[in-house]
């Protein structure tokens, strides 16, 4: 295992204990999954779960990181509905070709360095009108040690972030920020006090704070958020 995965894995074994916040991510998209879908960076297959759990009849899980693919392969392996994938989505870009009702990225798109060449990859990936799903981490002035660790190229804002998707060939949707609440304990603990992000931290966050904002947030958009949320439909 390199450095750049153990500090992801160490990243996405604190998310584990983000079950809430997962399903509240999953509830946003429902409405924009197809039949046939795929998960870019599925990592050890937490979020694989919950959507294969949903009304799709076939999901792709990709992953590139050889030590995640097993993790990936162990969650979600023996499920009926899933194909797992090794290797980058552009690795497969002919296989692929119009191939899939929705693809998502949920905290995927921060760490490929070309994100335009990957959503121009995906819009090609698509079937007529198909949903491009994402889900980031956002404002710049937020990025940590922790982001730097674990890969991240950038944290997002709404403005550029619809930009890029739009250059790509997609019609936007939905963009929002989500979780206002978590800007504050983010800054003051990662970027103010360098913590280090522990799944304690997370499953304190996600038993108490998630439910309330989730409540908040489907009834008024925030104006910011620690996170972005895009959805955007293949243009012709």
């Amino acid at each position: 295992m390199d450095s750049h995965t153990g500090h992801l894995g160490k990243d996405l074994e604190a998310m584990t204990f983000a079950e809430n916040y997962h399903r509240w991510i999953l509830a946003e998209f429902l409405p924009f999954l197809g039949n046939v879908v795929a998960e870019v960076g599925a990592g050890t297959g937490n979020f694989t779960q919950l959507l294969a759990a949903t009304k799709i009849s076939s999901l792709v899980a990709i992953e590139p990181s050889d030590d995640l693919y097993r993790s990936l392969l162990n969650a979600v392996g023996e499920l009926d509905n899933v194909q797992t994938v090794r290797g980058f989505f552009g690795d497969h870009q002919d296989r692929f070709e119009q191939q899939f009702d929705t693809v998502l990225y949920v905290n995927v798109l921060e760490h490929i360095e070309d994100d335009l060449g990957e959503l121009q990859l995906v819009h090609g990936s698509l079937r007529e009108d198909g949903n491009l799903c994402i889900f980031v981490p956002a404002l710049s002035w937020l990025y940590s040690d922790i982001d730097k660790e674990v890969g991240h190229f950038r944290r997002y804002h709404k403005a550029p972030l619809v930009s890029l998707v739009e250059s790509a060939g997609f019609e936007v949707v939905e963009a929002k920020y989500f979780d206002l609440l978590g800007i504050v304990p983010w800054y003051v603990a990662y970027v103010l006090m360098k913590k280090d992000i522990t799944g304690g931290d997370v499953a304190v966050y996600d038993k108490a704070i998630v439910p309330v904002m989730r409540w908040i947030e489907q009834r008024v958009t925030p104006p910011i958020g620690k996170n972005l949320l895009l959805v955007g439909k293949k243009r012709h």
